[in-house]
């Protein structure tokens, strides 16, 4: 899938939460969104889907489909217990069948981004496991879940700031961090004009393209000296792009990693 529809995917099925689907689902080309019957709006939908960015086509259709457990839906179907590295398991609350680990994150299915099961998301777990984080302050961009901040927290961080430009996981990355006992975890609604004279140690953007370009002046001016920025949610032809922007501010690159065509690139400042 292009990186554009990823990116716009997770901005539709954050619409839609708004508006009453609580579940959803990534497919092959798409994802699959779930509402309950008496709460579907037909207008209020249609609106959703045509407020779209130019280029961008959107179909659907609806199906009624007999009520079930979702929680053994979800479970059997869509998000499996989840290792990262060896050391961090993912996991929803109703899993019962699941490995230790040092660390244990427990979410809750309500959206499909944020997992860990997407490469993104997955390589940008990878680097917090490999990243000393204690006594850092960390600003978690795009926050979706919260796992990335919530890991952050488990592996020593001293406060985690997390934004998000949507209303709905800015409420799931806080129900998130109370399920986790983590309590040094501050969410805001908003993008990178939030930031202000705020300092960082370790900033973590999993964000599109697009936004990372934009918001990198902004994120090397609240970066500490020696501090890191770990961006992803671009495609390896991207790659080249976004080193040249960090360069020109100032950033030197550090590492990347490749995921079926999806990229992590760590800069220092």
């Amino acid at each position: 899938m292009h990186p554009l529809y990823e990116w716009y995917s997770d901005v539709l099925m954050s619409q839609l939460g708004t508006i009453g689907f609580n579940g959803f689902a990534e497919t092959y080309d798409g994802f699959e969104a779930y509402i309950e019957e008496n709460q579907l709006n037909e207008n209020e939908l249609k609106k959703t889907l045509t407020g779209k960015p130019e280029g961008v086509k959107v179909g659907c259709s609806k199906e009624l489909i007999k009520d079930r457990n979702w929680n053994e839906e979800w479970e059997l179907n869509y998000f499996k217990p989840l290792v990262i590295s060896g050391e961090c398991l993912i996991r929803a609350p109703f899993h019962k069948d699941y490995p230790e680990c040092r660390y244990e994150i427990i979410i809750e299915p309500n959206m499909a981004f944020g997992t860990g099961n997407h490469e993104t998301t997955s390589m940008m777990l990878e680097a917090i496991i490999k990243e000393n984080m204690t006594g850092k302050n960390v600003l978690d961009m795009g926050c979706g879940t919260g796992i990335l901040g919530i890991l952050a927290s488990m592996k020593g961080a001293a406060k985690i700031t997390a934004i998000d430009i949507d209303e709905w996981p800015v409420k799931g990355t806080a129900e998130n961090a109370r399920l986790n006992k983590v309590y040094n975890l501050e969410v805001q609604q908003g993008d990178a004009s939030l930031l202000g004279e705020g300092s960082y140690d370790i900033i973590l953007a999993n964000i599109h393209k697009n936004v990372l370009l934009n918001d990198i002046p902004v994120y090397v001016k609240c970066l500490n000296q020696n501090g890191k920025l770990f961006m992803s949610g671009i495609y390896v032809e991207d790659l080249s792009e976004l080193t040249t922007r960090a360069l020109n501010f100032g950033l030197k690159l550090l590492e990347y990693q490749e995921k079926n065509k999806w990229v992590m690139a760590a800069f220092q400042s």
